[in-house]
């Protein structure tokens, strides 16, 4: 019986924007207390586990960290993405990885963020373009 072969799927071309702002991403104590101010931002990330309290927020809110990383640009994958969608993030990640381009990646119920460092902003941008993805945003990169 002759192995079963299928032709590869085709991943949908997606269209990735990038985010107004720049980021900063803060490593807290894991029952350290959520900063009331981060709330009102338009984009922010708090995740705990046992080990930590990790908060990405825009690099202007002060926050008392144990370390901070700052410096970080926000590209999101434009729309909303089926659960039944597979490799998407991988993907994305890949081609910046083959570009050398270090990531912090998060995922909402709706869609994938994937933040860079902002001064490999314009590498990523050439690296989506060229593996074919789609890219926008306002004046900065007409």
């Amino acid at each position: 019986m002759a192995p079963h072969t299928s032709e590869p799927s085709v991943e949908p071309a997606f269209t990735l924007a990038v985010l107004d702002g720049i980021f900063a991403i803060h490593r807290l104590p894991p029952t350290a207390e959520i900063p009331a101010e981060i709330l009102h931002q338009s984009v922010f990330s708090v995740m705990r586990t046992p080990q930590e309290l990790s908060l990405l927020v825009p690099e202007e809110v002060p926050v008392v960290a144990d370390k901070t990383e700052p410096g970080w640009r926000g590209l999101v994958v434009e729309g909303t993405l089926d659960f039944g969608l597979t490799g998407v993030l991988a993907a994305i990640s890949q081609v910046l990885a083959a570009a050398k381009i270090s990531i912090f990646a998060l995922s909402t119920y709706d869609t994938d963020y994937i933040f860079v460092k902002a001064d490999k902003l314009d590498s990523a941008w050439e690296a989506l373009r060229q593996a074919g993805y789609g890219l926008r945003n306002g004046a900065e990169w007409a």
